[in-house]
């Protein structure tokens, strides 16, 4: 299983920590909605999130949605990895478990955590050297694009991540196809178009 720990950055210092855990919630519950998750996300303690995937194309592309359905309010660092996971208790919520899925979703977690790697939001540990290498190239480029994108182009990465028509989109901003072509030229096609390819 491909495992995802995410955690909220900066939110002990939100003005209002109880509306951010409100869109946290619902850009979680759309998370779930689209990619069908083996383990669906869901809270656990503090400001973190979990969830498990069967794919790490799907894995990827939730830290996506989860991200982009949290930004301008917050931002949101995602821990991925991959291994067996154990669950002990299946009735409690969140789930009791362990495993090396786990681990190393929470190593990753704590490479982003280290004073140098405070602009990473995804990071990846699992898998063999060479694939972990090239994951966390393509991972790194794709935030680092994100994080270029004003509000509105991450409105429109995130309408064309879930299917939607440039002409949709036109219509969705009330804005010109002009306008959605010049955003998409500004990163908005480039993510997209990788994220489909990664999968």
């Amino acid at each position: 299983m491909f495992t995802l720990i995410g955690d909220l950055v900066g939110s002990r210092d939100l003005p209002d920590r109880a509306g951010a855990q409100d869109l946290l919630a619902e850009a979680l519950a759309a998370v779930n909605e689209t990619l069908t998750p083996v383990q669906p996300l869901e809270p656990t303690v503090g400001d973190e999130v979990q969830g498990g995937f069967a794919t790490l194309a799907d894995a990827t592309l939730a830290a996506l949605l989860l991200r982009l359905g949290c930004l301008p309010v917050v931002d949101v660092r995602c821990g991925l990895g991959e291994g067996e996971v154990r669950v002990h208790d299946a009735t409690r919520r969140p789930l009791l478990q362990d495993g090396p899925g786990w681990w190393t979703a929470r190593e990753a977690l704590e490479v982003m955590a280290a004073p140098r790697k405070a602009a990473l939001r995804t990071w990846f540990v699992g898998g063999d050297g060479a694939d972990v290498g090239r994951v966390n190239a393509f991972l790194l480029c794709r935030d680092q694009l994100v994080d270029r994108l004003n509000d509105r182009g991450r409105r429109m990465l995130r309408a064309a991540l879930l299917g939607a028509t440039q002409r949709e989109i036109a219509r969705a901003e009330g804005i010109s196809e002009s306008g959605v072509s010049q955003q998409f030229a500004r990163g908005v096609a480039a993510v997209r178009d990788a994220q489909l390819l990664f999968r």
